[in-house]
């Protein structure tokens, strides 16, 4: 299975678990220090927090830069991400590309059961992961954008309680950010 590449080698850095007969601790396994002992210098075979959190990112990024599955992702990547591009290639996730005002796409996955709202959440994740990978500290105000603007499909704005097969929309189809038509006082 080539799917398993990952876990396999995953499960290689994993030392073995001693039997249950064994009482000698692993020797070769570097101690760990907590997060509040990272103040002090650690001693010959500890690892603080901070090295062995860069130990395991740098890792995680190795094994998904080598997997044919997951090697599209970003090298920070997030488990949702993980989660949603392994059930994109299993069939039960879709990508609806989201049109911005500039004409720039961005693909959004959503599970194939999602509803407009569900949408409307993975687009501002997308947007957040994508400013805060470019070191940005952009605070963006969602309830403007939302009350300002909407998401239409084929001229149709979207209703937030509605599913998106209701409105016909499948997998890499484009749904587009629209002025929101506000007419004397009603909105539309």
């Amino acid at each position: 299975m080539e799917h398993q590449k990952p876990i396999d080698a995953l499960q290689a850095t994993i030392p073995a678990t001693p039997s249950d007969n064994a009482v000698e601790p692993i020797l070769d396994a570097p101690k760990v220090t907590s997060q509040d002992e990272c103040q002090r210098a650690p001693t010959p075979g500890e690892v603080t927090h901070h090295e062995a959190m860069k130990i395991m990112r740098d890792g995680l990024a190795e094994i998904i830069r080598d997997d044919p599955l997951l090697s599209d992702l970003p090298a920070e990547v997030t488990a949702e991400e993980v989660g949603l591009q392994i059930a994109l290639e299993y069939g039960q996730a879709m990508t609806v590309n989201v049109q911005k005002f500039t004409g720039e796409l961005m693909p959004i996955v959503v599970l194939q059961g999602a509803r407009v709202q569900d949408l409307k959440h993975a687009i501002q994740r997308y947007v957040t992961l994508k400013e805060s990978r470019k070191g940005s500290q952009v605070s963006i105000s969602w309830k403007y954008i939302w009350r300002t603007y909407s998401l239409c499909y084929e001229g149709e704005q979207l209703d937030k309680n509605k599913k998106l097969k209701e409105y016909g929309i499948r997998n890499r189809d484009t749904v587009t950010f629209v002025k929101r038509l506000r007419h004397q006082g009603y909105k539309y």
